[in-house]
């Protein structure tokens, strides 16, 4: 917008990003802030378009088994299934202070999606256990975590946070848990892994795979529930329990 512009993550900013040019005139200053109201509000009414839609598909499930549970080693696990056309979906219900504010998506090939305009900042699906928070990106990878938990014989709460960038913003207003990261191939740019970077970034103990790409559930897959759950034991060690 000439002298000022403005730039926004709809999924996973809460707030808009603004650069300003030097000696922004008055004229500019005045347009700006109108413009950044008008920004804030649109976002608003999308959230909220987007929150009553996630209601509502919810409200249409069925719950029951899914290809996508199946392809990920879970072939009696039961989820909350959307028949759409000839599809059907598994819905992950998406919450923020214990208020739906979303969902993913996802099809028996195992694509995922967001609802158009929803908020994911903050947002996250918990397996309440009691216990320690275990943060992690991904639905099956919590599976995975869940079933080593329980041959391990211990207690915890998993939270999906459904990116890394979002396990961060998830930690931040948590007590010190542990986190379960994805060993990312490496940003080409950056050279950067984003689940490794987020570990490091939240600072509590985690665990990642030593196999690059692959997230706990496909460690799970390669080397059997017995095996993964011994694999990542002594980590988890530390949230006693």
């Amino acid at each position: 917008m000439g002298d000022y512009g403005f730039a926004k993550n709809h999924a996973v900013d809460l707030e808009v990003g603004v650069w300003r040019a030097e000696g922004l005139s008055k004229a500019s200053r005045m347009n700006f802030s109108r413009a950044a109201r008008n920004s804030e509000e649109e976002t608003r009414r999308a959230q909220e378009k987007a929150a009553s839609k996630a209601k509502w598909i919810l409200s249409q499930t069925e719950l029951k088994g899914h290809p996508y549970l199946i392809k990920k080693g879970f072939p009696d696990e039961l989820g909350n299934i959307w028949k759409t056309g000839e599809a059907e979906l598994l819905v992950i219900p998406m919450r923020s202070d214990d208020r739906i504010v979303g969902c993913q998506l996802i099809d028996a090939d195992g694509s995922k999606r967001f609802l158009s305009g929803q908020r994911t900042s903050g947002a996250e699906f918990v397996f309440k256990g009691g216990g320690n928070h275990i943060l992690c990106e991904g639905y099956a990878t919590a599976l995975s975590i869940r079933a080593a938990l329980k041959v391990l014989r211990m207690t915890a709460t998993v939270r999906v946070c459904f990116s890394a960038h979002n396990m961060v913003k998830v930690a931040a207003r948590l007590r010190p848990g542990f986190v379960v990261a994805d060993n990312d191939k490496p940003n080409p740019l950056t050279g950067k892994r984003a689940g490794l970077e987020a570990a490091q970034a939240i600072g509590w103990p985690y665990w990642i795979s030593e196999k690059e790409p692959e997230d706990a559930n496909d460690t799970h897959f390669r080397l059997g529930l017995f095996r993964f759950s011994q694999a990542i034991r002594p980590a988890l060690q530390s949230l006693g329990g």
